[in-house]
């Protein structure tokens, strides 16, 4: 019960990382917000929740809405009585990305496979609507929802932030230019605001996963056998990580025994990353 009378606000909270984080918050005894865009998702994430004694609250929340944001925070401290940790799971591999809609991912993935033989193009095809979406929820949504909790979080004098960044966010090799660019960004917005919210008691903290089996990163699959065969040569442990794995992370920085960490990213990833 390490989380015991403690309140998570995690945003999208609906599936992947953000799901498995909500669940193992609530069993060890915290009161969990679920934010997501898609409220089936988030609903059903909440229910799971509940249905295994724990306790969950579902909240409607655009990442990249300021209102949503602030809601989603007073929605925290009207339902539970405070707000205590935050994990921004929120975030999108690639434009147009919705959890679920294995078509889209497939078709995004397919003109992606030109790049491994003409790697300039894609420089040369970035569209400049697509970067800025995938800048917008990776980064603007980790901003807004360090805003609108971090104000409650200032107010009481303590509290965790833990955003998710990436591997990407210090290997430009880890993905496209939308998404290692918006996550190596949330990765220096997390040191910052360490640096800013330290003296508030509030700590800050970043994971940066690896691969990890989620419907995110489903469409590796698709990439030619030779050169998924040379993708596992790279992570030393030889598979992708589960969910659970980084719920387990955060559940450390989240919690009272991470009380000397902050500006701090763990690299929860096979061994893929090494400095």
């Amino acid at each position: 019960m390490r989380l015991e009378g403690k309140v998570a606000v995690i945003t999208g909270g609906g599936n992947g990382l953000g799901r498995a984080t909500a669940l193992r918050f609530a069993a060890e005894g915290a009161q969990v917000v679920v934010a997501d865009i898609i409220d089936e998702l988030g609903e059903e994430t909440a229910q799971m929740v509940n249905d295994e004694g724990g306790s969950a609250s579902f909240v409607h929340c655009d990442a990249v809405s300021v209102n949503d944001n602030h809601a989603m925070a007073a929605h925290a401290v009207a339902t539970f009585g405070g707000l205590d940790i935050l994990v921004t799971a929120a975030g999108v591999s690639h434009p147009g990305y919705k959890s679920g809609d294995q078509d889209a991912s497939v078709k995004w993935w397919a003109k992606r496979m030109d790049y491994f033989e003409s790697p300039a193009n894609e420089l040369l095809d970035l569209d400049l609507d697509d970067f800025r979406q995938v800048m917008a929820i990776n980064l603007d949504g980790t901003l807004l929802a360090a805003q609108a909790c971090g104000a409650h979080m200032v107010e009481a004098g303590q509290g965790s932030i833990v955003t998710i960044a990436s591997i990407a966010a210090k290997h430009p090799d880890a993905g496209p230019i939308p998404y290692v660019c918006s996550k190596s960004a949330v990765w220096m917005l997390t040191k910052k605001l360490s640096r800013l919210l330290a003296t508030s008691g509030v700590r800050v903290n970043a994971i940066g996963p690896g691969y990890i089996d989620t419907h995110m990163t489903k469409m590796i699959d698709l990439i030619p056998e030779e050169r998924l065969t040379q993708f596992f040569a790279n992570i030393p442990m030889g598979r992708k990580g589960v969910p659970d794995e980084i719920a387990n992370t955060a559940l450390f920085l989240a919690s009272d025994e991470a009380s000397y960490f902050t500006g701090e990213i763990l690299h929860p990833d096979g061994g893929y990353f090494t400095e």
